[in-house]
């Protein structure tokens, strides 16, 4: 449920209490001069309370240095849309991608190296060397900052499980442990209730983004970094084989998926989760909000629990989104976007305007029916960690047992970053054959496999030659 008056309640309070004991982000533009950041990070129109708690960030940046002028730019990141953007001289000043896009811009020169600024403000030190290394060139040179980073898990509609009578005495949910456990979950949620079991996406690129979880579940290794600087792609190999197949069996043997995986992506998946027309779905930490506040899906109705394991093991595919900033960026701009991320929260800082951030964003998303759960730890500063956790904790509306298999997981050696290479690439010859053997009951899994080997391996060979 929407609460305007709160929020701006919230964000009066919290943004006011930050000014009242002073600020520690430095005011960066000299007197007299005017510099202008373009908000690509701006939240898109119809997420009015995000604007709202923004336009308030806003009002306080005009505190710290009104020299600095912000201007909402919101802009959603594709691969189809950004270069031209980038060569027509209208990116915004700071923007987000996605993790496997970053060492792609960072070799296009499409974006801004950052280290001193970062190194300047302390904060290179503190960030998730794993992350970090994602956001680096060849000579450690950094260009961008985690938003937040995510781990794939299975995401459930507790409602589903419920009438399908998968419900523990304690309110836990009897979750699929291994990918053969959930083909039978799927098909006891479709028998006694209707609902799909799983929301397999077919549709475009997150299609190929999700399977390759499940392959390496299978044991499946998608692509080889070879020392010469090219890749060795492996999508023919017998493990990826029988997780294509794996998937078919959804469709074909079990009857389980939505009715059309083909028409089904990133979004269309979390509404089937929110209003149950499917009643799991591959899901991650960053994107709780979209079945409960996107979707309607009560908040205490969402579980998060660990994706499932395979006979090659258990992993769970770690990414995210990056903060990075225009090539055009001067320094001042730059200062002043990292100074706007401190103020929102997002930045390694426990100042007072971080600890605002956190309570004006955590406060909406409670206001707003989202679950306030922990974030993916991309700083590692012990002391930052802990004073966000006490927001969250401040906060929590959700009862943590559906969500704690997840998180106790994400803490292990479970994680395992996107396959190296030219990734979406590799996801789109990917989700290829997944249109196929949606569509095809018949269709040869190992030939659409073999032909998406060869398609992405030519796609290698053209970006990366050997030395």
């Amino acid at each position: 449920m929407r609460n305007k008056k709160l929020m701006k309640k919230v964000l009066c309070a919290a943004l006011t209490a930050a000014m009242a004991v002073g600020c520690t982000v430095p005011v960066l533009a000299e007197e007299g001069e005017k510099v202008t950041v373009t908000l690509g990070i701006w939240p898109e129109d119809t997420l009015e309370d995000q604007i709202e708690m923004h336009e308030g960030f806003v009002e306080r940046m005009k505190e710290i240095d009104p020299n600095v002028e912000f201007v909402p730019a919101y802009y959603k990141y594709a691969t189809e849309t950004f270069m031209p953007m980038v060569e027509a001289g209208n990116c915004p000043t700071i923007f987000e991608s996605w993790f496997t896009e970053t060492k792609k811009l960072i070799r296009e020169g499409a974006v801004a190296d950052i280290t001193d600024e970062l190194e300047a403000r302390g904060w290179l030190d503190k960030m998730n060397p794993v992350i970090r290394e994602q956001f680096s060139d060849e000579n450690g040179r950094v260009y961008g900052i985690p938003r937040d980073a995510y781990a794939l898990g299975l995401m459930c509609n507790v409602e589903v499980f419920e009438e399908a009578g998968l419900v523990n005495d304690d309110g836990t949910i009897q979750y699929p442990k291994t990918w053969d456990e959930l083909a039978e979950t799927a098909k006891t949620i479709k028998d006694k209730t209707g609902s799909a079991g799983l929301c397999l996406l077919a549709k475009d690129n997150a299609g190929g983004w999700h399977w390759s979880n499940i392959a390496w579940a299978f044991g499946a290794t998608l692509v080889d970094e070879n020392e010469d600087g090219t890749y060795t792609a492996h999508l023919d190999s017998e493990e990826a084989i029988a997780a294509m197949d794996y998937v078919k069996s959804l469709k074909w043997d079990y009857d389980v998926l939505t009715a059309d995986p083909t028409s089904e992506d990133w979004g269309t998946g979390f509404t089937q989760l929110g209003t149950g027309g499917a009643a799991m779905y591959i899901g991650a930490n960053d994107a709780i909000n979209q079945p409960t506040e996107v979707n309607g899906l009560p908040v205490d109705k969402v579980a998060l629990v660990p994706i499932p394991a395979g006979p090659g093991g258990q992993y769970l595919l770690q990414g995210g989104t990056p903060y990075m900033f225009s090539k055009d960026a001067t320094p001042e701009e730059i200062n002043a976007a990292l100074d706007y991320l401190e103020v929102f929260g997002k930045a390694p800082s426990a100042s007072e305007d971080a600890v605002a951030g956190w309570e004006a964003d955590y406060s909406q998303k409670e206001s707003v029916g989202c679950p306030v759960i922990p974030r993916f730890p991309c700083w590692t500063d012990q002391e930052i960690m802990d004073a966000e956790q006490a927001v969250i904790d401040a906060h929590s509306n959700v009862d943590m047992k559906l969500f704690q298999d997840y998180f106790d997981l994400v803490d292990t050696d479970a994680l395992r970053t996107e396959e190296p290479g030219l990734t979406q690439d590799m996801y789109a010859e990917i989700t290829k054959v997944l249109q196929e053997v949606m569509v095809n009951e018949d269709a040869d899994t190992a030939a659409l496999m073999a032909t998406a080997n060869e398609n992405y391996q030519q796609i290698l060979d053209d970006k990366f030659k050997a030395n």
